[in-house]
């Protein structure tokens, strides 16, 4: 019998094909998509996200797990109903104009994923006005902008400083991250929340939208 423990410890193992196994004969076993999405594999992802944080597990290893749990959610997908498709939100995510690093970017976003919300990843060097265009077509509920060289920093404050002008910053959450952000300078520039790591964005996602 494929229990949901057993599927939550296999995701965080980050054995693909052992999960997608276990996911179909629970599903065979009657047990609904949805329970297995939000108590199972998101709640698996979660503790992840948790071990991430503390240095449990490092960045191949939570590689490991989302594309895991990508894999369980193909399964799941057509069998999902409007009910348990709902997205935990909205995310709006780039990496500032000037900078091409993406490698923590997209693991935020495969985590962001994991966790149920619905993210437009707008990839590296993106210019201010891409992040206005895309806020105002979108409707996100939070903004996540990245740097990893202090060189572009500059570009995180005025990416902030334009969403304000732009008269859209009570619209949204700005989450700020990346090797060079820290949580004073994410006050400085009028971040809602800066992120260390993948497995802290998502938490606090859930958080500020709570």
């Amino acid at each position: 019998m494929a229990d949901l423990k057993t599927i939550t410890d296999t995701l965080i193992a980050g054995d693909d094909e052992a999960l997608v196994g276990h996911v179909r004969a629970a599903l065979d076993e009657g047990i609904p998509a949805g329970t297995l999405l939000s108590e199972a594999l998101i709640a698996g992802m979660d503790v992840v996200g948790g071990r991430m944080e503390t240095g449990e597990m490092f960045i191949p290893e939570v590689l490991m797990s989302a594309m895991a749990m990508g894999a369980a959610v193909e399964v799941l997908k057509p069998l999902l109903s409007e009910d348990d498709n709902a997205s935990a939100g909205k995310v709006v995510i780039g990496t500032v104009k000037g900078d091409l690093h993406d490698i923590g970017k997209n693991l935020v976003v495969m985590m962001m994923e994991s966790a149920g919300f619905e993210v437009t990843d707008l990839g590296v060097d993106v210019e201010a006005d891409t992040f206005l265009d895309v806020i105002r077509e979108k409707k996100p509920d939070i903004v996540g902008i990245s740097a990893l060289l202090t060189t572009t920093m500059p570009m995180m404050r005025s990416t902030v400083e334009q969403i304000s002008e732009a008269g859209l910053r009570g619209d949204v959450k700005i989450m700020v991250g990346g090797a060079p952000v820290d949580q004073s300078f994410a006050d400085e520039i009028g971040a809602d929340a800066y992120a260390a790591d993948a497995g802290s964005a998502s938490k606090l996602a859930k958080a500020m939208l709570a």
